[in-house]
């Protein structure tokens, strides 16, 4: 059951399963709708978010050969596992993709990737009517154009996706700073991937380790 109020509509890592969709040098030539280097960032920073909270990875590229390889700084965050290499535009067609964020047993699946109009909408969009609660990390995503990405973005909404950042994703993952078995591992992440976060954080460590003058 999806729910859209309340503390059950949060996202919670031991639910979740994440799906990057072809994060791939031909999709990112053409990227026109973001700062290249922010969306690599973002991509990043939520796969190695995925990593700290044990959130199964699924990893899949569109003929790879003729695309290329995913980016090294996503599949550097899961050395040795496979990348599900597929002919179909819509992920969800393949189903050995479908299979793999089955096996899992999450119910809260969470996608990005490239082209957001393309190869993120139409398997979100069918995901949906397989009954997913389905959620777009929308900074890790992008498009052949502003109004692409943004037009796609309204249509998953439409369909009754849910819309956030990685940061917010983590955030929503983490929920408490109580939770020691994540934080640490996380606040290193925020400090590499989350831009002024990551270094304000830095200043804090500088200013509490400053000694008082007498």
């Amino acid at each position: 059951m999806t729910f859209r109020n309340g503390l059950n509509s949060l996202l919670r890592p031991e639910d979740s399963v994440l799906l990057l969709i072809d994060h791939q040098p031909y999709q990112l030539a053409n990227l026109n709708s973001h700062d290249p280097h922010a969306v690599v960032n973002a991509s990043t920073g939520l796969a190695k978010a995925a990593r700290v909270f044990g959130v199964p990875t699924v990893l899949t590229s569109v003929l790879a050969a003729r695309g290329g390889l995913l980016f090294p700084q996503i599949t550097d965050v899961f050395p040795g596992q496979e990348v599900i290499d597929r002919t179909f535009i819509n992920t969800w067609e393949d189903k050995k993709v479908v299979d793999a964020v089955k096996a899992t047993g999450r119910k809260q699946l969470i996608i990005a990737g490239l082209w957001t109009e393309v190869c993120v909408a139409m398997p979100v969009i069918h995901a949906l009517g397989d009954g997913w609660d389905t959620t777009v990390i929308t900074d890790a995503c992008g498009g052949v154009s502003v109004e692409a990405h943004r037009v796609a973005i309204q249509r998953m909404i439409a369909a009754g996706a849910n819309t956030m950042t990685w940061l917010a994703l983590a955030a929503e993952w983490q929920r408490d700073w109580a939770r020691t078995e994540t934080a640490g591992e996380l606040t290193e992440v925020l400090s590499q991937h989350a831009a002024g976060s990551g270094i304000a954080y830095f200043w804090e460590q500088q200013l509490l380790n400053t000694p008082v003058s007498a």
